[in-house]
């Protein structure tokens, strides 16, 4: 049995685009001619790939046939840029990528516009906590990772960048209010604290570390990696940040440090196993950037 990659193609432009519709439009048939491709492939598999919810999303099968489609894609990319297919530089191809959003907001995009510069290929990413962007590559979502997961993924390979260090801090006003008497537990029960989104657990490491895990203080939620900073710096609660966010705020005086210990996050980069001339051009940007910055 072979699977068409018309088929395959289809099924991961669904995904990415969300809707059969959109799809079409991308594909410029008929979302009728859409929908008979992914029949046509279930046929042929004997198995349901697309859940057909708002958005689409792959089954465990269709996942699979996702992760055929686009490595199918890079290889043919590869190929005709060996080939000298693309003399004007027209042929790009799309990348997509995961990665935390405090490596977004600091040090990843830097490698990546060097990439640009060197190659045809423009960049999807997909933004998700690092213990869980592993997950994307898992399901085929994306071709590379920067994840807190040393074990390879299945079918990936894994390269060390270092860590993220994070540092409890507030503003000089906030802590005057808050930890007048010290930073210790009971302090640390009332103190209103930040938080990415409801899965960030940096905080709650921290509190634990200061010997205050049971404590549950007021929480803001502000998911996203500038926005939360500054939210930081406006005084809404102390919160863990990226030494690349607060050092200058620091040396200034407008932040200071609540105190030891420093939360050190190893991230890792895993992608797939296959050897692309371009695949590997990404990881050789993406670790040597990391490797340079991180702790």
């Amino acid at each position: 049995m072979r699977i068409p990659f018309e088929l395959a193609e289809t099924i991961a432009v669904v995904v990415d685009e969300g809707t059969l519709d959109a799809a079409a439009r991308r594909l410029h048939v008929t979302p009728s001619a859409v929908s008979q491709r992914i029949k046509t492939l279930e046929e042929l598999l004997g198995r349901v790939v697309l859940v057909r919810s708002k958005p689409a999303r792959a089954t465990e099968a269709g996942a699979a046939v996702v992760r055929l489609a686009r490595q199918a894609a890079l290889l043919e990319h590869d190929t005709l840029t060996e080939l000298g297919a693309d003399p004007d530089g027209d042929l790009r191809t799309s990348v997509p990528l995961a990665v935390n959003a405090d490596s977004l907001a600091t040090w990843f995009l830097p490698p990546l516009a060097r990439l640009g510069q060197k190659h045809p290929v423009v960049f999807e990413l997909r933004r998700d906590d690092q213990d869980f962007t592993a997950g994307l590559l898992e399901s085929g979502a994306v071709m590379g990772a920067v994840t807190s997961r040393s074990a390879p993924v299945a079918g990936c390979r894994v390269s060390a960048l270092g860590a993220m260090r994070y540092e409890a801090v507030a503003t000089p006003e906030f802590t005057a209010r808050w930890f007048s008497g010290g930073v210790d537990a009971a302090a640390l029960a009332v103190a209103p604290l930040v938080d990415f989104d409801r899965r960030d657990d940096l905080q709650t490491q921290w509190l634990a570390a200061r010997g205050a895990a049971s404590v549950q203080p007021p929480r803001h939620y502000v998911p996203a990696s500038n926005d939360f900073a500054t939210a930081v710096h406006l005084g809404f609660g102390w919160a863990l940040l990226p030494v690349f966010q607060s050092e200058a705020s620091l040396a200034s005086g407008a932040l200071v440090r609540l105190g030891d210990p420093p939360v050190d996050v190893p991230l890792y980069w895993q992608q797939w196993n296959l050897r692309s001339p371009l695949l590997d051009a990404i990881a050789e940007e993406i670790v040597t950037e990391g490797r340079r910055v991180l702790a």
